[in-house]
């Protein structure tokens, strides 16, 4: 019988009984004596019942109602029966204290009893005293059984205690229930939240019956370790069997292939989806594949289903922001946020992180400062997650007061905050100061981590600070226990080869406790173009042949050492190379930003609407930085043409165009504020030192490598 036909009943013969609160004060007290003496108790059998239908329809109010009834009545009084329904109804609605107290007042308790109380616990963030229940259970000569076992795996699984967890595995095996399939399903849980795909791979092998929960919690659990090609590998074993996949199945398959960018699978998935089971097509795994269709680098694809969709929540417009912002196009990224704003959807978190993200890679300052007083009214100004992006973009704007000053202001700095204010001074070339945030991070009592440690080391390259860097390098196993990653190596070499200790450089790669990679052999090859050191260079570039072949940087790079030294028969030949593998150069590029609006220009670029006033203007500043004393260095220039063409080429560079498109459009004062996606070159960093002198202008420019403030003929990098 149900509950609702068990309240009608009662209610029938009993009109008042439900209209009584079940607070013990002495009126309400009296009041249920009243009722109890104007009708007679319920039977313990029918209260039996009413508990039951209660607890699983979990209508705590008339469960208090009943409990205070038969409370007065006496009804409850020396009722083991009762008083096992009544913990079993508390735990089965969440209400853990209650339960404990009827459950430590009954002598005599049954597996029943035993196994509603943990699983309560086990159900309401509780874990641990559910496992120190079925331990209790054990020790009072209950036997556990395959409605215990699920509930203490799951306990195990959400505390993390793996060493119980494979005991209690043991104790199943021991009793038998290593069939149930119930049971099976808990262990694959289990040891999935403890990443431990391994040990359920193996009970999942075992397992003689399998459900969809089995296949699901397989395909979840490779997805959640980071093997996302075992999860697929699973549901090509699945799909041979009688089973159809639901939407928790195809949820964990769409992530799978979105952590390998696997697009061809992914977009199979979708047809299978639209073919086969147009039901479960709901917003949760449209969002799922636009997601997917974003890390793919699909995001023609991922428009078009965002577009299509008709209910576009803040994760669709999220997953879409950040998808233009990691495939490049932070412009789109920053148009769809106004357009999500416009449409009123709601901003969290991730849309801040994420608008910010793609900020910064155009060094959208103006924008930045929009969208963080738009946060601020929101109530995001003292979210750590968001605070931490705030620091990261103002950093990569140029504007490093303002990070200091949010990372001021921050209520909580996490490991993170402190690794983006440091990477902040590092990327600005204020080495010292980045040093000083790390020992600040140490009195903290915040250890590092090898991110941060990363952070530190670059700073110290960017700086110049050889001995310190060296210091902090040797401390990371010693005082940290941090072993050293190829990140830290490559910053290291990075270090020594700016500073001009090539050989130096070279010896620590020969002796490395790990294989140098790519990145490594790149810092080398810098350096040695930096330098003009060929032979160094050649050995750099030839390990970056052999391990990147499709890599154009590293032919680029050997093609300038030669063409530096007049070695034009080896440029060529590198040169021709690179072009017979299809290889190019990205082609220069630099941005300004101007009343909220990005400007984009290309060395050469003759199609921007004021490319007569822009080049009017540097011819203009050519003849006034002459008369200044600037000589043109045409070393940067690295083809073998006239001197008169390499000059007027050096004045063709897109971060020249950005200056004077400045000048032109900023009132007098203004800092101006250029990105350009490769590194300046030395003449550019000249000439920009000029300007800032002549034109009284504080220019900062933000390279691929770091940023140059300069102000009155001087640039922050000492030239370094």
């Amino acid at each position: 019988m149900n509950v609702a036909l068990y309240l009608k009943l009662v209610k029938s013969q009993y009109p008042t009984l439900f209209k009584i609160s079940p607070y013990t004060t002495t009126a309400i007290k009296t009041s249920l004596t009243e009722q109890c003496l104007a009708h007679p108790p319920l039977s313990s059998l029918w209260c039996g019942s009413l508990l039951q239908s209660l607890t699983n329809s979990k209508f705590l109010n008339q469960g208090n109602q009943l409990h205070a009834h038969i409370t007065v009545c006496g009804t409850l009084c020396q009722n083991t029966y009762l008083s096992t329904k009544l913990a079993a109804f508390y735990a089965g609605c969440g209400q853990m204290d209650a339960a404990q107290v009827i459950f430590d007042g009954i002598l005599l308790k049954n597996s029943f009893l035993w196994n509603f109380m943990i699983r309560g616990y086990a159900c309401n963030a509780v874990p641990l005293m559910s496992i120190v229940l079925s331990r209790k259970m054990l020790y009072f000569g209950r036997k556990a059984d395959n409605f215990t076992y699920p509930f203490v795996l799951k306990a195990c699984g959400d505390s993390l205690v793996v060493e119980i967890g494979r005991k209690v595995h043991g104790e199943i095996v021991v009793a038998g229930f290593e069939s149930d399939i119930y049971v099976c399903n808990s262990l694959l849980a289990m040891y999935s939240k403890f990443g431990d795909m391994g040990s359920a791979r193996k009970v999942f092998d075992k397992m003689l019956e399998r459900d969809l929960t089995s296949w699901n919690t397989m395909i979840l659990g490779y997805v959640k370790v980071g093997n996302p090609q075992e999860a697929l590998a699973i549901f090509g074993i699945m799909a041979k069997s009688v089973l159809p996949a639901d939407g928790t199945t195809l949820l964990g398959l769409i992530s799978a292939c979105a952590k390998l960018a696997a697009r061809k699978q992914g977009k199979s998935i979708h047809g299978f989806v639209v073919t086969n089971s147009p039901a479960l097509c709901n917003e949760y795994l449209i969002n799922s594949l636009i997601d997917m269709y974003c890390h793919c680098n699909s995001i023609i694809d991922a428009r078009r289903l965002f577009e299509e969709a008709t209910f576009k929540d803040s994760v669709s417009w999220n997953s879409m922001i950040s998808g233009y912002a990691r495939n490049g196009d932070a412009f789109e990224s920053l148009r769809l946020f106004c357009r999500m704003v416009i449409e009123g959807a709601e901003t969290d978190q991730v849309t801040f992180t994420a608008v910010l993200g793609a900020c910064d890679r155009i060094t959208a300052l103006q924008f930045g400062m929009s969208v963080h007083s738009c946060l601020i009214k929101k109530g995001f100004g003292a979210n750590t997650i968001v605070g931490t992006a705030l620091i990261d973009m103002y950093a990569k704007c140029g504007c490093l007061a303002c990070s200091c000053f949010v990372f001021d202001k921050l209520p909580e700095k996490n490991l993170v905050s402190w690794s983006s204010m440091i990477s902040g001074y590092g990327i600005h070339g204020m080495g010292r100061e980045a040093i000083s945030c790390f020992d600040e991070m140490l009195t903290n009592n915040i250890l590092p981590d090898d991110s941060v440690l990363t952070s530190v080391l670059s700073a110290c390259s960017h700086a110049g600070l050889v001995a310190e860097g060296k210091e902090i390098f040797r401390r990371m196993t010693k005082d940290y226990d941090v072993k050293p990653t190829v990140a830290h190596y490559s910053c290291l070499v990075d270090m020594l080869g700016r500073a001009g200790h090539l050989d130096e450089a070279y010896e620590l790669i020969e002796t490395m406790e790990i294989k140098p990679t790519s990145d490594v052999w790149a810092a080398l090859l810098n350096a040695c173009w930096l330098h003009r050191n060929a032979k160094l260079g050649e050995i750099s570039a030839q390990k970056l042949f052999d391990m990147s072949s499709n890599e154009v940087t590293s032919y680029i790079c050997l093609s300038n050492i030669y063409a530096a030294e007049r070695r034009w028969d080896d440029t060529e030949r590198v040169r021709a190379i690179a072009k017979g593998k299809g290889l190019r150069k990205t082609p220069g590029c630099s941005f300004v930003e101007l009343n909220k609006a990005v400007h984009t220009f290309l060395v050469g670029d003759r199609i921007h609407p004021q490319a007569k006033k822009i080049y009017a203007k540097l011819e203009d500043l050519n003849q006034r930085l002459k008369e200044a004393g600037y000589i043109p260095d045409t070393s940067s220039v690295l083809h073998n043409v006239e001197e008169e063409i390499k000059e007027k080429m050096l004045w063709d560079h897109s971060e020249r165009l950005a200056i004077a498109f400045a000048l032109i459009n900023t009132a007098p004062g203004t800092i101006i504020r250029i990105t350009k996606n490769l590194r300046v070159c030395r003449d550019c960093h000249t000439v920009t030192k000029f300007i800032s002198k002549v034109m009284h202008r504080e220019i900062i420019m933000r390279d691929i490598r770091r940023f140059h403030h300069f102000k009155d003929g001087v640039c922050s990098c000492g030239d370094y």
